[in-house]
């Protein structure tokens, strides 16, 4: 346990929190700072609770009763067998902005947070405490670890770890009243010395003064020691299916082997465990444990309906990795055929229509992976039709809006953009609290030329979702295209403070402070994002930017060089190489430059300064041709026009 040092430090926030994950699970940390600061806030700044409504109930569930939901999804209103959704690991640093700006906000000064175990506590906490490290800035953090608990960058106070004053740690009951997070003291090794019966009626009676608490952490380890594994098995599901929900993947892939160690093979709640754990695990990347889980139960159900589920599960493995390189696509199509096979034969027609249209559109996503968006539509429609035809009006409207959010990535993908716009109107339709489908909206809306309805779908997604750094991301890019630059700045600004391995924020930024003149600030960006993806071609393009200004072409030469090993492709690192050549007493360099990059696509500008490079080289009939077609591009540009009449006039 802890014991503070002589720190100068501001008075503490709370008492010392023990950072054990098995006290209460994902932010065993934040809802013990969560339960200090929600009810002075309520009375002080109730509006302030309610825009950190999400949040606050994902990290406190025993605060939801003081929480009401305000942004609430589709999904905390149907059945478990209705809620499909499984959200992206990154979804728990959306929760960490919205607690830190909550915490923020708060504050009614510097304070100081004092916690000890760190080392047992929850990703979900130490993810927590470094973006508190980052955000704010009058909150002092004193850590207690046996390692080191945070990044450099997050700057901890680490504090020798020290008995509590006045815990006693001699005896049985102090371990179990520590719900079993002291185990390297001298009561653990007395608790081991008991007979079984003797522990397991110790934790019954902690077990039950723990009942009625959110099932979570302690009551579950309690009473998976005590004496009605049956009791044990269901809180353990009760804790498995809230972490599921909450997108807490690492509690889920700890939990979830407890829970199948205790329910009896070949039931209900052994294959509910088993497909919510092996889930979580893909999604973690930790692949051959998920693998291991479905051939498991492959070898122990005869249940067509597990046979079917166990078939997608692994078929998304595969066709999911992450790296391309590594995805099987022929194995998963075996495994999604073996599925719909399967599914078809399902005797219930409901159910069949379920299952079958959910493994049709995993089997689309495998046909998309490998580049028949023709198929791909046509097994989503076909799903789609499923539904209509065989659920009832109100059955499964979290399947139906991922399939009419899925038609709509197809439909805009081969050129029937108002048809998609159709179907995102339809999914965000079924569940308004959605921020993903106002993010493909709104891109959607900007590709049709509508910008000011992009930027509404923008900003409904930031109000709908905790803090949401591609919402700020895709606002930038609108901003930019307007030429709006300090507007798009500070988004993405914003973007890395929330985000700060956001590479696309970076290159834009770059990009961004490099039109403003600030080249120092743009360099620190090109440095931040090279050293998340050495390779990347639009830094290293606006890297030869940045050494054309300060008249190093050299530098320059190389860095675009660079770009274009990367991208051969990338027509402005050729456009800005060909001004580098320019200015370096090569237009004949630049001409070909020029003409490359007018191959990938129409371009006044390129025209322009195509026409200028030919000038150079005395090659008028080709400059005047040129600044022909810029004028006819862009027949209000001053410059175009005033370099023809010059032309004209010569």
């Amino acid at each position: 346990m802890l014991a503070l040092r002589s720190l100068e430090s501001p008075a503490p926030l709370t008492p010392v929190i023990n950072g054990h994950r098995r006290l209460r699970g994902p932010y065993s940390i934040g809802s013990v700072i969560l339960r200090e600061l929600v009810p002075i806030a309520l009375e002080r700044s109730p509006d302030l609770v309610a825009r950190h409504d999400i949040e606050i109930r994902a990290a406190a569930p025993d605060l939801r009763r003081l929480v009401p939901p305000r942004r609430e999804p589709i999904e905390a209103r149907l059945s478990e067998n209705e809620r499909i959704l499984v959200p992206a690991p990154r979804r728990t640093l959306r929760i960490a902005n919205g607690l830190a700006e909550f915490i923020r906000d708060c504050l009614p000064g510097p304070r100081s947070l004092i916690v000890d175990n760190l080392h047992q506590a929850d990703p979900t906490d130490r993810e927590l405490l470094t973006v508190l490290a980052r955000r704010v800035g009058r909150l002092t953090l004193a850590l207690g670890s046996p390692e080191p608990p945070l990044d450099e960058a997050g700057e901890p106070v680490v504090v020798d770890a020290a008995p509590q004053e006045g815990v006693s740690v001699g005896s049985p009951e102090d371990y179990v009243a520590s719900d079993g997070t002291s185990d390297d003291s001298p009561a653990y090794q007395a608790y081991l010395a008991l007979p079984p019966d003797e522990r397991a009626r110790l934790h019954d009676r902690r077990a039950a003064e723990l009942t009625g608490e959110f099932a979570l952490g302690a009551l579950p380890y309690h009473l998976e020691h005590g004496s009605d594994p049956g009791a044990a098995a269901q809180a353990l599901w009760e804790a498995v299916d809230h972490c599921v929900t909450e997108g807490f993947l690492h509690a889920v892939a700890e939990l979830g082997p407890r829970g199948l160690r205790l329910a009896e093979s070949g039931s209900d709640l052994w294959w509910r465990f088993t497909q919510r754990t092996a889930t979580a695990l893909g999604g973690l990347g930790r692949r051959d444990r998920a693998l291991e889980l479905y051939e498991r139960a492959r070898r122990e159900s005869m249940d067509p309906v597990v046979h079917a589920a166990s078939a997608y599960g692994t078929a998304m493995l595969d066709a999911r990795h992450p790296d391309p390189d590594k995805r099987d696509l022929g194995r998963a199509t075996g495994w999604i055929n073996e599925a719909v096979a399967i599914s078809t034969l399902l005797p219930d027609r409901r159910e069949r229509a379920f299952k079958l249209g959910f493994d049709q559109n995993g089997r689309a996503l495998i046909e998309v992976r490998q580049g028949r968006l023709a198929s791909a539509l046509q097994l989503v429609e076909s799903a789609i039709d499923l539904a209509d035809r065989d659920l009832p009006e109100d059955a499964h409207p979290v399947h139906r809006m991922v399939l009419f959010a899925n038609r709509a990535q197809l439909l805009a993908r081969t050129g029937r953009a108002k048809e998609a716009l159709r179907d995102l109107d339809r999914a965000i339709a079924i569940d308004p609290c959605f921020p993903d489908h106002y993010l493909d909206r709104g891109n959607l809306l900007l590709q049709l030329g509508r910008p000011d309805d992009a930027l509404a779908d923008y900003e409904t997604a930031m109000l709908v979702s905790p803090p949401l750094p591609e919402a700020y991301y895709n606002r930038a890019e609108l901003r930019l295209a307007a030429g709006d630059l300090e507007s798009a700045r500070a988004d993405l600004d914003h973007v890395l403070e929330l985000d700060p391995d956001y590479l696309n924020a970076y290159v834009n930024r770059a990009g961004v402070l490099e039109m403003l003149g600030e080249h120092d600030a743009a360099r620190e960006d090109v440095a931040a994002g090279l050293a998340l993806d050495p390779g990347n071609a639009h830094l290293h393009g606006v890297l030869g930017q940045l050494e054309t200004a300060a008249g190093r072409f050299e530098d320059a030469g190389k860095a675009f060089d660079a770009a274009l090993r990367a991208d051969p492709g990338l027509a402005s690192a050729l456009a800005n190489r060909a001004i580098m050549r320019y200015e370096s007493g090569d237009p004949a360099g630049a001409v070909d430059d020029l003409t490359r990059a007018l191959e990938l696509g129409d371009d006044p500008a390129l025209y322009f300064n195509r026409a200028t490079a030919l000038d150079a080289l005395g090659r008028v009939d080709e400059a005047l041709l040129d600044l022909r077609r810029a004028r006819d591009l862009a027949p209000g540009d001053p410059d175009i026009r005033e370099a023809l009449e010059r032309h004209t006039a010569g």
